[in-house]
């Protein structure tokens, strides 16, 4: 994923004045905070040069934090009074900011501009909407979980129909297993591994987010399923122990059958493995077609002097122009809808698999799980994980692991 760009150097701010003359400072400011994309500095040149366009009055300062540095650096800036005007927020977190109403509702810009709300494939905006229907994130870029197929290791284990049910998926990696093979490997960072739970029916937590929802028979049916199947060796360990770089070279091996992980990281893997192409390998949904979003939006800090401005600058980063740009450079989707058709199309006969695991990844936006709009849902994450992952690993009972999870997250949600 672009957030594992971490060989370049990731702390940098870049300064464009609207005036040709250094000597001639601008009026006004707004400062725009990125998510480890130090390697795409030109085209974000580029999009602020549009906006000077537009504001030639305003200055824009461009800082850009990777992911262990971004939260500590924007945690501060809150704290000091000066947030960034423009912010690029990964995963769940904006959900934070918006309870504590550090974020701008982009309802009434969205509402007011038919271009601007209309470039969206239908659902994207869903994404970042509360229940009271305050939009505070528009899409960037988009990844979500997908299941990987190593076809070889699936025919010579004679399995011949994709998994569609839990038991089917556990059935099957059993089945692959042998010496330095594994049947299943998953990510598990950011709820990547949710699906598991999920396609038995299983919750994080209850409808109105009050206290947790997996303590259930389905869910110790499940752990323990996942416990024994790592112990036997047919879930590879590393889908508990790993977390990028890992779990995609394990994959990139050709020794393991199955991987669920987003996008991006089957992209990451085939760029270390020649064999990860459409002859050798399938892209389907999880069972019960569930996925767990991997994804960045941009946002208005609230307390921004210039929300006007601030707002048209995240207009021109999410326009056809500049998001068919961030799309070809990367290989991502933007859940902008004319500019995903066209690089889809354009892989269709460059690169099948790859215009295959885009078409998947933009589609079915609504089977997602794994994702809390909740201003605790990071401390939800860690109470759960740092519970469980013990259990998957076959060192504590899995039903002492779901009792304790369940109490540390019911005291991170009534502490909320």
């Amino acid at each position: 994923m672009l957030k594992n760009l971490s060989k370049w150097t990731t702390a940098f701010t870049v300064s464009i004045f609207a005036s040709l003359s250094v000597a001639q400072a601008a009026d006004e400011k707004i400062t725009v905070l990125t998510w480890n994309l130090p390697v795409y500095g030109e085209k974000i040149n580029g999009w602020i040069a549009d906006f000077h366009e537009q504001h030639p009055d305003v200055e824009v300062e461009w800082i850009d934090k990777k992911g262990s540095e971004w939260a500590t650096f924007f945690q501060t800036q809150l704290a000091a009074g000066t947030p960034p005007d423009v912010v690029n927020i990964q995963g769940a977190l904006w959900a934070e900011y918006a309870a504590n109403e550090q974020l701008l509702d982009l309802g009434p810009y969205l509402k007011n501009d038919p271009d601007f709300s209309g470039r969206f494939v239908d659902g994207a905006l869903d994404l970042w909407t509360t229940d009271d229907g305050k939009s505070y994130m528009v899409p960037w870029y988009f990844n979500r979980t997908l299941l990987y197929l190593n076809k070889s290791m699936l025919a010579e284990a004679g399995i011949e129909k994709t998994p569609a049910t839990f038991d089917e998926l556990m059935a099957a990696a059993d089945k692959m297993k042998g010496e330095g093979k594994s049947g299943f490997l998953t990510a598990n960072f950011d709820w990547l591994y949710w699906p598991l739970f999920k396609m038995n029916g299983v919750d994080i937590l209850n409808e109105d987010m009050s206290k947790a929802a997996f303590n259930t028979p389905e869910a110790l049916e499940t752990l323990t399923a996942l416990a024994e199947a790592t112990k036997s060796g047919a879930i590879n360990n590393i889908s508990w122990t790993g977390r990028w770089v890992e779990p995609n070279t394990a994959f990139a091996s050709r020794n393991v059958g199955m991987y669920m992980a987003p996008n991006s990281a089957l992209f990451w893997a085939a760029s270390k493995a020649d064999w990860i192409n459409d002859e050798n390998v399938e892209v389907v949904d999880a069972p019960g077609d569930w996925w767990t979003p991997n994804h960045h939006g941009w946002g208005v800090s609230a307390s921004t002097k210039y929300p006007d401005a601030a707002v048209d600058l995240i207009k021109i980063a999410t326009s056809d122009k500049w998001q068919e740009t961030m799309s070809s450079t990367f290989s991502i989707l933007t859940l902008n809808k004319n500019v995903d058709p066209m690089l889809i199309e354009k892989f269709t006969t460059e690169d099948p698999l790859k215009a295959k695991i885009l078409t998947a990844a933009g589609s079915k936006l609504d089977k997602i799980t794994g994702y809390l709009k909740s201003p605790v849902e990071a401390r939800v994450k860690d109470a759960f994980w740092t519970s469980v992952q013990p259990a998957l690993l076959g060192q504590v009972d899995p039903q002492k692991a779901l009792d304790a999870a369940e109490a540390k997250v019911n005291r991170v949600l009534t502490r909320r």
